[in-house]
């Protein structure tokens, strides 16, 4: 993803209020080796471990995860748990994340909704802050931003706040080819808005694809190194990893599953967005699942549509890299998620696939929350997941 330079209106807004966030220390764990690194996602993915287990994992002897784990405890980033002793051998301590190691920020613009997000080394949202508009002008967004970044960061005791590691931004990619109202955003570049006035690095992501590193980091299904992940939102995305990480692609379209061609012309995002939907309602849907009230008949009109175009995009997606699973998540209500997960299995149960084996399908775990979340992972994969990860 690429903006452009910051226009002069934008530049106007580029002060922050009176309350200006102070200048902050990184944590003082130092930087992390890339074993530790390792050790720290093998129990972000499967919970406390003891140091045996952790040694067998990581394939590193007893004394060396001795060594590691009483570093990343004495930085405050693992926490020990009570020992747990057995009726054979020696007591056994596990070893899980501490939830104020870090924290890291994650801003979301969306098609109606902007959100900014505190969220703990465990991924636990801390503190939560949303607007709902129109459209997403810039000058409104980056109102928001400062106005929230300021009072959340100010309300934090100032030994978390140093421990604030980045802010992540989850944007779509080329926002001005929404519409005319979205012009003016061919012409901004937020990080470099909001990088001089802030103590920590700024992250920019495309939406779609944080909400796939958000379930590669924070979900808590079983994955295979390789899949798909696809984001049903106002327009539908998706997400790419292949051996174990996100990938983006040299100019950052990788995985961009909405823009894939569907069978009967147009793409993905003219047949499985939540904006086909919306028209097929005859008004805009809440940013919230409480809020929906659709016609099931209706509902299962966009499904089954919907359905067959997933189902089209995911089997050329594995007859292209033979990937074994779709993860299917979205801003949607459970319900409908698991209704649309359902019908794509069986669309495509229906689709001749000589020659390829036809891939798993499951949902996501994340829902609506999914690209706040891989926003605020931007910096955690930064500092904290092994080499990749993240791409």
């Amino acid at each position: 993803m690429c903006f452009r330079l910051v226009n002069k209106s934008i530049m106007l807004i580029n002060n922050w209020s009176e309350g200006a966030i102070m200048t902050s220390v990184r944590g003082d764990f130092g930087i992390l080796s890339r074993n530790e690194r390792q050790l720290l996602s093998l129990i972000r993915r499967h919970g406390p471990l003891p140091r045996a287990v952790i040694a067998q994992h990581i394939g590193l002897s007893a004394q060396s995860v001795t060594n590691m784990t009483r570093k990343l405890i004495h930085g405050d980033l693992l926490d020990a748990g009570a020992v747990l002793r057995g009726k054979v051998g020696q007591p056994l301590t596990p070893l899980a994340l501490s939830p104020e190691g870090a924290f890291f920020l994650g801003l979301k613009i969306g098609r109606r909704l902007v959100e900014l997000a505190l969220i703990d080394f465990t991924g636990r949202i801390r503190v939560h802050r949303q607007q709902v508009y129109t459209f997403p002008h810039p000058e409104h967004i980056l109102r928001f931003a400062r106005r929230e970044l300021t009072d959340i960061l100010a309300r934090l005791p100032l030994r978390d706040r140093a421990r604030v590691m980045g802010l992540g931004i989850a944007i779509p990619g080329k926002l001005w080819d929404w519409g005319q109202d979205m012009a003016p955003w061919q012409d901004v570049d937020l990080p470099a808005i909001l990088t001089p006035d802030l103590p920590f690095p700024v992250f920019t992501g495309n939406d779609a694809t944080t909400a796939c590193a958000a379930q590669l980091v924070f979900g808590k299904q079983p994955l295979p190194r390789d899949f798909i992940h696809i984001y049903i939102a106002h327009f539908a995305g998706g997400g790419i990893v292949l051996d174990g990480a996100l990938r983006h692609g040299p100019r950052h379209n990788a995985g961009a599953l909405g823009s894939m061609p569907v069978s009967g012309g147009g793409q993905l995002l003219e047949q499985a967005s939540i904006s086909v939907l919306e028209r097929m309602v005859g008004k805009p849907l809440p940013p919230a699942d409480s809020g929906w009230d659709i016609p099931l008949a209706l509902e299962l009109e966009w499904t089954q549509k919907s359905s067959k175009a997933l189902a089209f995009v995911a089997l050329s997606a594995v007859a292209l890299v033979d990937l074994p699973l779709v993860v299917i998540d979205g801003a949607l209500p459970p319900a409908t998620r698991a209704r649309l997960a359902i019908a794509t299995r069986a669309a495509l149960s229906a689709m001749p696939a000589a020659g390829i084996d036809r891939p798993d399908v499951i949902e996501g775990d994340l829902g609506r929350s999914a690209r706040i979340l891989g926003a605020a992972a931007l910096p955690l994969s930064h500092f904290f997941l092994p080499d990749g990860a993240m791409g």
